[in-house]
């Protein structure tokens, strides 16, 4: 119940037409109440005549008949206008409720750490905003339209019956009554398991297409196809089973109410009959009861209805609701500080693992000092925590022992927004955004000129083949940058990252698609470009750092060596290894 009542808060400024809807909702049901009054009155008074053997000429029954005939037509037709208002109004107001959702968890999202990420797979919560949502937003449509609807019709519906038939007749329909809460509740148990499985199938689903849709180069290159629409037939085929089991229990509420409709019918007719042979019921009142038991037994259809969504809603609610309840692990503190002093970092006995659980640190025991507008490179083989370490930086982890300072200040006493703009990092997966060239560098600085553009393109290296494309900056990237090289790519990113006019410049490497001629044009545009930022380049390529002011290597997590590149290639036999690997025609010693 908490979860529900906190997930109605989503409806927002929506929320006059949802509180609209159910009135409208319970006016429909007052009309319709009213509608068998008027035919047992209609059919009573023609009964009467019948009885009594009265001649009644066509210029009276039609009189007679056409008085009931309008107040049944009059409440017909407001009782359909009262369900057509209440349809809209829910449709307006379920369609902003899944819009406000929808951004409530993107919003959400965008408060996460990498910790707080690395909890749920890409393809997870795209279900979330997408399938999840939409099964919320249909049980929100039908609770407000029939949540008051259901009962109210059910309730006014027992009185005008008892109006009727006194307190025996009631007894018939409270015998109905636990028979199917029993069988509800019994279907929501045997079924709710497998909706909970299908949804999260729905999850590995997104994956494979996600998966396959990005990597259609690789797999159109390797010619597998077959395998991935093999792979996508199984998940299918399991979401398919899963479903089909939670639907083939959860439609056992459509047979459970027939048959408790259809026995108290039967009940209702067979005590009818005896009443009317007794002289204690009339045949109008008679009619009247069967409508009235018709419309409490589908006021109790319309409540199976709603425990069945529900049913079907309640694991995507779950799964929602656990995205809007994550905290981040990386906040502001109670008095941020908004003012970075200059580009200095400082790495003090900083140890960090990605989970509390984690039986190993990923990193150990870091110390590191780096001036402002200095050049550190890293070295490191792949896995040894280097982009863990640089991500200390910006704050996307936290330390788990120790501290990281920027500008000689704990980065944790910065404003979030205040830190991440004054470092500017350029991932090793490098993402370009549908929309032009220009565009996307103005990630970077969307108040950019065209001047400071093209400056730091030049700088990057990517100016010179932005100005051979047809429309140059105006030419539009494809949807993940599909339609650039993987070394043009990295060129715009990293000319999107000097546009931000960072104090700190991380290059992740980022330079691993492009040549070493280009490389080495690259640094030393950097090295010119206000000297006062700090770089820090992480490479493999011993040739992108060697003109650092000082180089360290990280192996699983620790620092072995620390030096510039002439110390560490006398001192540090890990850098000579690299070194002399990657520059075969050398001999050591030169």
């Amino acid at each position: 119940m908490k979860k529900i009542l906190y997930m109605y808060k989503f409806a927002g400024k929506y929320w006059i037409f949802a509180v609209l809807t159910p009135m409208f909702m319970v006016a429909e049901a007052i009309f319709e109440i009213l509608i068998p009054n008027i035919l047992s009155g209609l059919i009573d008074e023609l009964n009467n005549i019948s009885n009594l053997g009265q001649a009644i000429s066509a210029n009276d029954i039609f009189p007679l008949i056409g008085g009931y005939a309008l107040r049944l037509l009059g409440f017909s037709v407001l009782s359909l206008i009262c369900g057509m208002i209440g349809g809209v109004l829910a449709a307006i107001a379920s369609s902003g409720y899944s819009a406000n959702l929808k951004y409530a968890i993107f919003k959400k999202v965008q408060s996460f750490s990498f910790t707080n990420i690395d909890k749920y797979s890409t393809s997870s919560l795209i279900t979330r905003m997408t399938t999840d949502t939409n099964w919320i937003q249909m049980n929100f449509s039908l609770s407000i339209r029939m949540l008051f609807r259901a009962p109210a019709l059910f309730i006014f519906a027992i009185i005008m019956a008892s109006k009727y038939a006194g307190g025996a007749f009631s007894f018939v329909y409270l015998i109905a009554i636990p028979v199917i809460v029993l069988g509800l509740a019994m279907i929501f148990f045997f079924s709710h398991p497998f909706m909970q499985k299908a949804i999260k199938k729905i999850d590995d689903l997104n994956e494979v297409v996600e998966e396959n849709v990005r990597g259609i180069r690789v797999v159109k290159s390797f010619t597998l196809e077959e395998d991935e629409i093999e792979k996508i037939s199984n998940v299918n085929d399991t979401i398919y089973k899963t479903f089909t089991k939670a639907f083939r229990i959860i439609n056992l509420n459509g047979p459970l109410m027939s048959l408790s409709m259809y026995t108290v019918l039967v009940i209702v007719c067979l005590l009818g009959t005896n009443f009317i042979s007794t002289g204690s019921m009339t045949l109008g009142n008679l009619q009247a009861l069967m409508g009235y038991s018709m419309q409490i037994l589908m006021s109790l259809m319309f409540i199976s209805m709603i425990v069945s969504f529900f049913i079907i809603s309640k694991p995507s609610r779950d799964r929602v609701y656990e995205v809007l309840h994550e905290e981040p692990t990386i906040e502001n503190g109670d008095n941020p500080i908004y003012e970075i002093k200059d580009g200095s970092i400082k790495f003090e006995n900083v140890s960090f693992k990605y989970n509390v659980t984690a039986p190993e640190y990923a990193l150990k025991d870091i110390n590191l000092d780096i001036k402002s507008g200095e050049t550190l490179g890293i070295l490191g083989t792949t896995g040894s925590s280097k982009t863990t370490l640089i991500s200390m930086i910006a704050r996307l982890y936290d330390v788990s022992s120790g501290s990281v300072k920027v500008g000689g200040i704990d980065v944790r006493e910065y404003d979030l927004k205040t830190l991440r703009d004054a470092v500017s990092v350029v991932l090793q997966k490098n993402l370009l955004f549908s929309g032009t060239i220009k565009d996307n560098l103005k990630w970077g600085n969307i108040n950019a000129t065209n001047d400071e553009i093209i400056e730091a393109a030049k700088i990057a290296q990517a100016d010179s083949f932005v100005s051979e494309m047809p429309n140059k900056y105006d030419t539009y990237i494809e949807q993940g940058g599909t339609n650039v090289s993987g070394g043009q790519k990295q060129r715009l990113c990293i000319a999107r990252a000097i546009l931000k006019n960072p104090k700190i410049l991380i290059l992740d490497d980022s330079m691993s698609a492009v040549d070493t001629k280009t490389d080495k044009l690259i640094r030393d545009g950097l090295k010119e470009y206000k000297k006062d930022i700090t770089k820090i380049i992480v490479a493999q390529r011993c040739s992108s750092v060697m003109d650092a002011d000082k180089i360290i290597i990280i192996d699983n997590g620790k620092i072995i060596a620390s030096g510039t590149h002439s110390e560490l290639l006398n001192s540090s036999k890990e850098y000579q290894e690299i070194y002399y690997s990657q520059n075969s025609n050398l001999k050591e010693g030169e």
